[in-house]
């Protein structure tokens, strides 16, 4: 199979408007920015009166007593394109779904849900989001610092609990990482990030192809994308804890060498295939060398064994003869972690279809007239079809500088095959992100037919294969 492309670009969520301190987001008022990644942006705030929908400042059900603090985790679906859209609205359902039928002391807590109304920015009307428990901070942070020796084996137990919560509950995360390993003000290990969770039927479920590369099995790098996604098993979570004991105990290094994700995926990959053996950091004391090499079992079939639950196990009597409690943090964990809570979206990959579009590019196929583009729709479905079915259409904007957003968009309609007529480009518009992925920020203006109102509009260098040597362009100042 052919490896995962490269980890995917978060520019487009990082350069969105950031939402200032004091914005209103219904009944809550942004305090700070925490994060951003590539479909979602983090806010810390805080209850703008009191306590949102109470009266007398009685707190909601399962908001932390002492602590007004939350986490507002922005989802925008303005300017996607429809597949990108289809896929935000299901991590959001996934994030809400657990968190209301999974709730769990060493899961983050899912306070609320809501479509956000923002007619004064565009570009976040209509977006989810979803309002957190805020965190003190994350174990890739405190990996970062430097992990104390005597509070590593309370952070991988307090994974361990969470992972035999999920388990037992049906889900499987898909995506645990140390990004996604949260730390409570009271050094409490709470997992995160649901958006890739996976609610199984029997004994496994289906996830969309995506997952971070440090932390895919074997089996995922050849896993066959049928109509529900992936398949993915606990198992694929064991092994991502796996990874995970190796960095608590080995300065936060892989055990799998390589320089790049893609060069540590190889690696994993001749593993799985028993080209090359397990290597272990002799750094790792024995007993956790032992319980990561468990963990990594090279196949599905001879890690299913170790169980979370088996491995808590293990760890407690392990605590237990060392005199010490498995749930119980020894001293306080280094001061350098911050008060902050992750996107955990960020690092997150779409390993079949991550290429970024590049601007200087030379064309696809045949080389363009000057002056002519030919639309391109990345939708293989809408590619085929000999129609002109207005759900394949695709729209161009009025202001390339603009949200790429319902408001911003000229009422001619254009298909795949289309040959417009350009004349000039901007390069520095709104980023634009099509159904593979691709994404760029240069914009062609085209002309319209004869009559129509305004004479041009703007086709995202996304929707063409064409790369026609034109001049730059000014936005007209009717369009700003």
């Amino acid at each position: 199979m052919t490896p995962p492309s490269g980890l995917r670009d978060t520019t487009e969520c990082e350069r969105r408007d950031l939402l200032p301190p004091g914005y209103r987001v219904r009944d809550w008022t942004v305090t700070d920015f925490i994060g951003s990644g590539g479909w979602s942006t983090v806010y810390a705030a805080r209850p703008a009166d009191g306590y949102p929908g109470r009266t007398g400042g009685v707190a909601p059900a399962g908001m932390p007593t002492g602590r007004a603090d939350v986490a507002l985790k922005i989802m925008p679906t303005a300017g996607y394109a429809p597949r990108q859209t289809r896929r935000i609205v299901e991590s959001a359902r996934r994030e809400v779904e657990l968190g209301r039928r999974a709730g769990h002391p060493r899961l983050i807590g899912l306070l609320d849900s809501f479509v956000l109304a923002a007619p004064d920015r565009p570009s976040l009307d209509g977006a989810i989001v979803l309002v957190m428990e805020r965190a003190a901070g994350s174990l890739r942070e405190l990996l970062d610092a430097g992990v104390a020796e005597a509070d590593r084996p309370r952070l991988i137990a307090g994974i361990c609990e969470g992972l035999a919560h999920l388990h037992r509950s049906g889900w499987v995360h898909a995506d645990l990482k140390p990004d996604n390993v949260l730390l409570g003000t009271d050094r409490s290990v709470k997992l995160s990030d649901f958006g890739l969770a996976t609610e199984m039927t029997g004994t496994h479920g289906y996830a969309p192809p995506m997952g971070t590369l440090d932390y895919l099995p074997p089996e995922r790098w050849r896993a066959p994308l049928g109509e529900l996604g992936v398949q993915v098993r606990p198992s694929a979570d064991i092994w991502a804890l796996g990874i995970i004991i190796h960095e608590v105990f080995a300065s936060g290094t892989s055990p799998f060498a390589g320089a790049t994700p893609m060069a540590r995926g190889a690696a994993v990959q001749g593993y799985g295939e028993g080209r090359v053996p397990l290597r272990l950091d002799p750094a790792v004391p024995p007993f956790w060398r032992a319980l990561a090499a468990d963990c990594l079992a090279p196949t599905h079939a001879a890690r299913a064994p170790h169980t979370a639950e088996s491995l808590l196990a293990r760890i407690a009597a392990e605590q237990g003869t060392r005199g010490t409690g498995a749930g119980r943090l020894r001293g306080r964990a280094r001061a350098a972690v911050l008060a902050t809570a992750l996107c955990g979206i960020a690092g997150a990959t779409l390993w079949a279809d991550t290429v970024r579009a590049n601007p200087s590019a030379p064309p696809g196929g045949a080389e363009a007239k000057a002056g002519a583009i030919r639309v391109f729709n990345a939708e293989k479905g809408c590619r085929e079809r000999a129609d002109r079915d207005r759900q394949c259409s695709l729209g161009l904007a009025i202001d390339p500088r603009r949200p790429y957003a319902a408001d911003n968009v000229v009422a001619t309609r254009v298909w795949h095959g289309d040959v417009l007529a350009a004349d000039c480009q901007v390069s520095d518009g709104q980023p634009i992100i099509n159904e593979e992925d691709q994404q760029s920020t240069r914009w062609f203006r085209v002309r319209l037919p004869s009559g129509s109102t305004p004479p041009t509009a703007w086709l995202p260098a996304v929707r063409t294969k064409d790369r026609p040597a034109l001049p730059g362009c000014p936005v007209p100042t009717t369009a700003r």
